[in-house]
């Protein structure tokens, strides 16, 4: 199957997607087909802060017309962030949609996670993962979800994440597990692989963008229906 990716949300989180993506159908012995379009971060932030999710949906919709011209057969938003107008992007896509966020309920079901604690946008973070976990509790620092929202922000703009940025991280991680219960920390945001990887935190982190990264491979090597996962 060609899968059809809408990047550039920002570019690290692109950048990773497309790694671990080739990585996987590698590990697999599995050949590639895939096609990258991009997208603006900062119409994609306007837009997310405003809600203006029907905008958003109508700025993907393009975009995912030149995947269908491609010949792509699905397309992927490279964005957990940008997952915020799905349905919304569902209702104008020329392409079946592989959400990001509907895998992860399941996920931690089947990892017996019980309670987990968020890492992300504003939006993300307020919202518990838009609403969407229906077996596992969320949760999140409420008293800080502004500041830690903008503090992702930053990173995914930048591409690149400070020393001082990655401690708060890390502590706000910290204190989700010692103060909420959560029994690991979601990273709910795709740009957070600049904060996390190849670092010890002392506690179990999931990053949601392997999730997806596998369904999206399961489709590549025709392992799973798209009719069976797609918006």
């Amino acid at each position: 199957m060609h899968i059809g990716l809408i990047g550039g949300i920002g570019a690290a989180a692109t950048v990773v997607y497309y790694q671990r993506l080739c990585a996987e159908m590698a590990r697999r012995g599995e050949r590639l087909e895939l096609t990258l379009v991009q997208a603006d971060i900062h119409e994609l932030i306007r837009n997310n802060l405003a809600d203006r999710r029907k905008d958003q949906a109508e700025a993907y919709a393009p975009l995912i017309d030149r995947l269908a011209a491609a010949g792509c057969d699905c397309a992927a938003i490279t964005s957990i962030g940008g997952h915020f107008c799905f349905d919304e992007t569902v209702a104008v896509s020329a392409l079946p949609l592989v959400s990001a966020v509907r895998p992860l309920d399941d996920f931690f079901v089947a990892e017996g996670l019980g309670c987990v604690g968020l890492l992300g946008t504003r939006v993300v973070m307020r919202t518990g993962l838009y609403g969407q976990l229906r077996q596992t509790k969320a949760v999140a620092l409420d008293g800080e979800i502004e500041h830690l929202g903008q503090l992702y922000t930053d990173i995914a703009v930048a591409g690149t994440c400070t020393p001082e940025a990655r401690a708060e991280f890390f502590d706000a991680g910290a204190r989700m597990v010692r103060d909420l219960g959560a029994e690991a920390i979601v990273l709910a945001g795709t740009d957070l692989n600049l904060a996390f990887d190849g670092r010890d935190t002392g506690y179990r982190v999931i990053d949601a963008l392997d999730v997806h990264v596998a369904l999206l491979a399961d489709l590549a090597c025709d392992r799973v229906a798209l009719e069976d996962v797609a918006g």
